[in-house]
């Protein structure tokens, strides 16, 4: 009983912080939704933009069910767990099973079709730099979306500061840069301080770059949650045939 009882624990641990998990992930998707200054919002405000953005510009519903999927395996590993529920160990197993096979086939599309993602990523560039030239610095809205994106992620313009060479702010301020491509100044600037030795890069790249640098880390953490899922399944099953056995 005291390997049962230890089972019984670890399964109720480990739901537990699946279930906060849920918790936090289903008010990001909230968050996402309501945020009419997210990220998001932004995409969608650029004209031109590839039709295939919609279903990124729909995250926040994606969340959303996560977190809601997540609430519901954690409340069932716990209750069951407690409660020593069959039902719920099985309806927990199954669940868990089904979201590993989704993250398996996902890995597998990621990779077969990741040529098409490096188009759509092209399509997108050139969508907001037209974006750029035409309403950065008239168009109050996307002035200010560009402005926190760029004050956020410390970048300059989708590529870098030509691309706002020709916007109505170029033209208006006699031919400068906004603040955030100038490095060492929080005022306009020209041509030579924008292209200095401490050149500001651009958010895409900047973006790109933080993902190459953490790529071995991001798979880590996709291997760990598969391990875990792989951990969760065998001892909700064990618990499973171990409650039917006393039972019997």
């Amino acid at each position: 009983m005291g390997c049962f009882g230890f089972l019984k624990a670890m399964m109720f641990v480990f739901n537990g912080i699946i279930f906060v998990a849920g918790v936090a992930i289903l008010g990001v998707g909230i968050w996402v939704k309501v945020d009419s200054g997210s990220i998001f919002n932004f995409l969608g405000k650029i004209e031109n933009v590839p039709p295939e953005l919609t279903q990124v510009l729909n995250v926040g519903y994606l969340l959303i069910a996560l977190g809601a999927l997540l609430l519901v395996i954690g409340f069932l590993g716990c209750c069951g767990a407690v409660r020593e529920s069959k039902c719920m160990l099985l309806l927990f197993f199954i669940i868990v099973l089904l979201v590993f096979i989704a993250e398996v086939a996902g890995a597998i599309v990621i990779l077969v079709f990741r040529p098409l993602a490096d188009e759509l990523f092209t399509k997108v560039g050139k969508a907001a730099v037209e974006n750029i030239k035409k309403d950065y610095g008239e168009n109050a809205d996307i002035t200010g979306l560009w402005n926190t994106t760029m004050s956020t992620l410390k970048c300059c313009g989708f590529y870098n500061s030509s691309d706002f060479e020709g916007s109505p702010y170029y033209v208006d301020h006699n031919r400068q840069y906004p603040p955030q491509c100038c490095p060492g100044t929080d005022n306009p600037c020209n041509q030579t301080v924008a292209d200095s030795v401490m050149t500001i890069t651009g958010c895409f790249p900047k973006i790109k770059q933080l993902i190459d640098d953490n790529t071995v880390v991001i798979v880590g953490v996709a291997l760990g949650i598969a391990a875990l899922e792989i951990c969760a399944m065998a001892v909700s099953m064990i618990l499973f045939c171990r409650i039917k056995s006393m039972s019997a």
